[in-house]
């Protein structure tokens, strides 16, 4: 099994990935966010380019996890993007766990998402099945 602070076939951390697509998000492009992560452009170019290709079935696991956490949340507004609405829901499905959860073990948001996509938020084919474990 996979730990939930790394992606799969990835070296870098789901931290230091999440870094990048924070950045990228925001409208950065890869060589900044390449030189402030002190990562080569080329790795920082595949991470995006993987992720603009899984932006939206991620965005679709997580909007589901979201309802699932909170169902009386109201809408999540867009943030520009495919790729930055992916981004955001990361943020939104970890402020809901922490809201009716705790602090959810202390796992980042970076972290809960490679734990919902089984460390496949980059792979070639993101498809995650979706388990109740209740």
């Amino acid at each position: 099994m996979l730990s939930i602070a790394c992606l799969l076939r990835r070296a870098d951390s789901a931290e230091v990935i999440g870094a990048a697509l924070r950045q990228k998000a925001a409208g950065a492009g890869h060589r900044p966010i390449a030189a402030r992560l002190d990562r080569p452009a080329s790795t920082v170019r595949g991470w995006l380019r993987a992720f603009s290709r899984n932006a939206e079935p991620a965005r679709s696991i997580l909007v589901g996890l979201l309802v699932e956490i909170d169902p009386l949340h109201g809408p999540v507004h867009p943030a520009g993007s495919v790729f930055a609405d992916a981004v955001e829901m990361v943020g939104a499905v970890v402020a809901a766990a922490r809201r009716r959860l705790g602090m959810v073990g202390a796992v980042s948001p970076w972290q809960l998402a490679s734990a919902v996509t089984d460390g496949r938020l980059l792979a070639q084919d993101l498809t995650v099945a979706v388990t109740n474990t209740n």
